[in-house]
């Protein structure tokens, strides 16, 4: 069924009731409702001139952009999208951009709303059938803003919280440095290539891009961290290793042709594993703390690449403080681990000559 785009009109509407977040101006906008608590598993379903609701806290600079290349017309938050504790840049991008975007912790909006749902926002009012639903605080430009200069006035303590969890996470986590990996046995040869590490987010098609001729003459290998699969396929080039909870590839993707790395945690959790069976894959099985893009730059140093280069990754001080604390501490880690062979893909773009 096709999806009409937003619908979008002044409204002529009485000043705002205290509390509601109702800007009289405001757009009104339609649109149908997506349903995700995190944006990974969200955005691959979103169409432009959807609303997207969402359960983030904090919302990262890397979800908002991927919201915001999805189209969305408005954002609903189950949660507050910034709590301040630290600049978090999503919001502020959202905002800038045009998109709509709502808080709106105390309606449960996941047991209010079902998917396919079609709603009408306008302000802070959200309405369905034309019978309102309950009002979202609305984050403009203008709160986003006060929010990240009051973020970054804590910013030093988000740092020193950082630290110290990430001292506690080296004392829980000390094999990630020490080298305690039970390898699979992969067909694709790593050992002295170099090894592209691709992430799916908003730089990795430019990214991606910017390496064409790199990929060309270096041949290196190609490993994907989850939706990363699809990325590369829509830049033409074919995956050779897929790593992760295989939540975000799609079913295309995984049946490429490209060996399965699940990612299993360290408590034996492998969320993947039914939609494996469910596609009849084969797969190798990597247990590995942290983050599976944590787990394929492991995988990839230790199988003996000599160069890996991170595609749609970052190395900004405010992106670890964006992740969840142990999913930062663990790059962290990680990072220290693959020391000089680590580079991003934009400083190779810009050494590299063919």
């Amino acid at each position: 069924m096709a999806v009409s785009p937003p619908r979008v009109s002044k409204a002529s509407r009485p000043a705002a009731e205290p509390g509601t977040g109702e800007n009289p101006d405001a757009r009104s906008i339609e649109g149908i409702a997506r349903l995700g608590h995190t944006t990974k598993q969200l955005t691959p379903r979103l169409v432009p001139g959807d609303v997207a609701v969402i359960d983030h806290p904090d919302l990262d600079r890397a979800s908002a952009e991927n919201l915001l290349a999805s189209g969305v017309a408005c954002v609903l938050n189950a949660s507050s999208s910034s709590t301040t504790r630290y600049p978090n840049p999503g919001p502020l991008i959202l905002a800038e951009a045009g998109v709509l975007l709502l808080d709106a912790p105390d309606l449960r909006l996941f047991e209010l709303l079902a998917e396919g749902d079609r709603l009408a926002v306008t302000g802070g009012r959200i309405e369905r059938d034309r019978i309102l639903l309950g009002h979202g605080e609305v984050q403009d430009v203008a709160v986003a803003r006060e929010n990240v200069e009051l973020g970054r006035a804590r910013l030093t303590d988000a740092l020193g919280a950082f630290a110290a969890n990430t001292m506690a996470h080296l004392r829980s986590e000390a094999h990630v440095l020490a080298g305690s990996l039970s390898l699979p046995l992969l067909r694709t040869p790593v050992r002295e290539r170099s090894a592209l590490i691709v992430v799916r987010g908003a730089d990795t098609r430019p990214e991606l891009q910017a390496l064409r001729s790199y990929v060309r003459d270096a041949r290196p290998a190609l490993l994907a961290v989850d939706g990363g699969a699809d990325a590369l396929l829509d830049e033409g080039l074919a995956p050779d290793v897929i790593v992760g909870d295989m939540d975000s590839a799609t079913d295309a993707a995984l049946s490429s042709g490209a060996e399965l790395v699940l990612h299993a945690y360290s408590d034996g959790r492998a969320p993947g594993r039914e939609r494996l069976g469910a596609l009849g894959l084969d797969h190798h099985v990597l247990e590995a703390p942290g983050t599976s893009e944590d787990a394929a730059t492991l995988l990839a140093a230790e199988l003996g690449a000599e160069l890996l280069v991170a595609v749609g990754s970052s190395f900004d001080v405010l992106d670890f403080l964006d992740r969840s604390r142990a999913g930062a501490s663990s790059t962290f880690l990680t990072r220290l681990r693959t020391q000089e062979r680590l580079v991003s893909a934009r400083a190779v773009a810009r050494l590299h000559r063919s």
